[in-house]
This record gives structure tokens, C-alpha cells and sequence, in this order.
């Protein structure tokens, strides 16, 4: 699957609001883009998405219902 699928799979569920399925997709566009990417530039992006990804931190405790089982 390639990020332009990535991001159609993202919209059909309603995704967008989920932070972990962006990242998801930065990570694949940035897997993407690597070659053209000195290897600096690629740890420096994928830090960058890392950091953003811990700063959710917790932020779900006791939304599971309706964060995780959307749709089920």
C-alpha cells in the first residue's frame, strides 16, 4: 500500500482525527521519499513524527470506547 491508498483508506473510515493514522501516514510518505533524503534529513523527520507520536501520550485513557471500537 502506497500513501496515496494510505490516505484513501484514511478518509473512508474517517480517520483524519485520528493522530496515530496520520503519523501512519507520515511515516509512509517519509518511507517513500528516503532516497531522495540524506540520511540526516531521514532521522531528523522520523524523530520529528516519533516525538509528535509520544506527546499523545495517554491522551485516550477512558475514551477507549469510542476512540478504538468506532464503528464496531
Amino acid at each position: 500500500m502506497d500513501s496515496h491508498d494510505l490516505a484513501h483508506y484514511i478518509e473512508a473510515i474517517d480517520g483524519i482525527h485520528k493522530p496515530w493514522l496520520l503519523a501512519q501516514l507520515r511515516l509512509k510518505k517519509l518511507q517513500e521519499r528516503r532516497s531522495n533524503l540524506s540520511q540526516s534529513d531521514y532521522v531528523a523527520e522520523l524523530s520529528q513524527i516519533q516525538a509528535e507520536l509520544a506527546q499523545l501520550g495517554d491522551w485516550w485513557v477512558g475514551r477507549e470506547d469510542e476512540v478504538f471500537r468506532q464503528g464496531r
